[in-house]
């Protein structure tokens, strides 16, 4: 794995930490490729019972997608295409064997709301930061997938107050609507991982597997397509210059077009 993200293995639990403080650990596309990698590790190994993923710090689980990989974007299919790859890696993170926690301190945007709500159990410390502000940031939208999963997680009035408003959920407000299992202060976290997983591991894995599997297909059950919703909002002249002007620091004026 590459400094970015970090990989290892404590007794029967696989770590994988994002590991870009400095960028909030916005994930870059050889981040989610090694997300990728990891995922098979624990699939491949017998003796991995639980897979934790972290971010580096403080500060952020993960701040979404690194911004910049969207400047070469020129059409609504750059934006299908982004999407179909992201809907593969959560794929692949929902449907790892082993049960996944996402072990949560300060914000958990975008990207990272998604990779958090794609794992099985989300632990945070009080300053988790939960959201998709897109709406006020970027100008650009999810694919029905991700849509799928915050419905599926908070419900349908939860997500679109979060989706419309561009509103950042308290650490509170994700666990009192279930989204997050388990609440601690930030220097508890590690412990309270910890426990969470040592519980995890004792437990039958085929049993746990078919629990996690079942609760899958229910949410993707008559999931329709949305690439026309994608690719109309990422070829818009609202997101290229929303992308422009997040980069540059510099106000935006939504149009509509």
């Amino acid at each position: 794995m590459s400094d970015e993200l970090l990989v290892a293995r404590e007794g029967a639990v696989l770590q994988v930490t994002f590991n870009r403080p400095r960028q909030r650990n916005a994930m870059s596309w050889e981040m989610y490729d090694g997300l990728v990698a990891a995922c098979e590790a624990a699939d491949a190994d017998d003796g991995i019972r639980v897979l934790v993923l972290r971010g580096a710090g403080d500060e952020a689980f993960v701040a979404g997608t690194d911004i910049a990989q969207f400047t070469g974007f020129t059409s609504g299919e750059d934006g299908v295409a982004y999407e179909q790859r992201m809907e593969a890696v959560l794929e692949r993170l929902e449907t790892t064997r082993v049960p996944t926690v996402a072990a949560i301190s300060g914000f958990c945007v975008g990207a990272g709301i998604a990779l958090a709500a794609a794992c099985d159990i989300r632990v945070s410390t009080t300053t988790g930061r939960f959201g998709v502000p897109v709406a006020r940031t970027l100008g650009n939208c999810l694919s029905m997938n991700t849509y799928s999963l915050l419905v599926f997680h908070l419900g349908p009035a939860r997500a679109k107050d979060m989706l419309l408003r561009a509103r950042m959920f308290s650490a509170d407000e994700a666990h009192a609507a279930g989204f997050v299992a388990r609440l601690c202060e930030v220097g508890e976290l590690e412990e309270t991982v910890a426990g969470v997983a040592a519980r995890l591991a004792q437990h039958a894995p085929l049993t746990m597997w078919a629990g996690k599997e079942a609760v899958r297909r229910l949410r993707l059950a008559n999931l329709p397509d949305g690439d026309d919703l994608v690719r109309t909002v990422f070829g818009s002249e609202d997101f290229r210059n929303g992308v422009r002007a997040f980069l540059d620091k510099t106000p935006h004026r939504w149009t509509g077009r």
